[in-house]
């Protein structure tokens, strides 16, 4: 058996052992309240993303390529940072050069700076607005235009509609066999009322929008083995990976 055929043996165990399961789980709703996520940085700049996450995605920038990578929520920008570093190592190891666009709705003078100041932010442009606007949407779709190979990573306002409207307008520019990734899926995992000054919560999350995007989609699916492999993650049922 080769290592390959191991390691997906050893992810598919570990996604049927529920007492690692409910230590993970014990460990993300106790990570919350304190901002666990907010710890990390990547190349100088704030990620705000769970360190296995970066990993998971540092895996799949690899696998697909892309010629684009859209990431809808920029915040410190230490994402659209991470992203362009990727896409240098896989210029600089095959030649094959690729791009970031971050969009957001409120990108803050301060970090805008800091992200033009970056050596990396040759490989990223970014939009500011609604991401679910027609504008907006329309700006996105051009640049997208004549890629063959686009990532998608969904970021921003959390709310069910939000986390829709954006799955509706980007995720059929993900292309076959790459990701649209939506992340903070976890925030329907977590207890009632853990998110008193935000307008999310159970019920009104990333993750039901997932399940009623997929109700209609079948050319994704949820690429389980991730959350299976990481187990700490933010994005539970939220690396879709689109199969056709």
């Amino acid at each position: 058996m080769s290592f390959e055929q191991e390691t997906q043996q050893r992810i598919a165990t570990i996604g049927e052992d529920e007492a690692l399961k409910e230590h993970a789980n014990a460990f993300m709703q106790a990570s919350v309240v304190p901002k666990y996520s907010y710890n990390f940085s990547w190349l100088g700049r704030p990620i705000i993303q769970y360190p296995q996450d970066i990993v998971a995605m540092q895996e799949i920038i690899w696998q697909v390529q892309p010629d684009l990578i859209i990431e809808t929520g920029i915040a410190h920008g230490g994402s659209l940072i991470f992203s362009a570093s990727m896409l240098e190592l896989i210029a600089s190891c095959t030649g094959h050069e690729g791009e970031v666009l971050g969009i957001d709705i409120d990108i803050r003078a301060h970090n805008r700076t800091a992200i033009e100041a970056h050596p990396l932010f040759k490989r990223i442009n970014m939009i500011e607005g609604s991401s679910i606007t027609p504008d907006i949407i329309a700006q996105v779709h051009a640049k997208a235009e004549g890629k063959k190979r686009i990532l998608v990573c969904l970021d921003s306002n959390h709310t069910h509609d939000h986390a829709l409207a954006e799955l509706e307008a980007y995720a059929p520019l993900t292309s076959v066999d790459s990701y649209c990734v939506v992340f903070d899926t976890l925030i329907e995992d977590m207890p009632d009322g853990l998110y008193p000054d935000r307008p999310w919560g159970k019920g009104n999350s990333p993750k039901t929008a997932v399940w009623e995007y997929l109700k209609t989609h079948d050319e994704f699916e949820i690429d389980k083995s991730i959350h299976n492999k990481l187990m700490i993650t933010v994005a539970p049922d939220g690396y879709l990976k689109r199969i056709r």
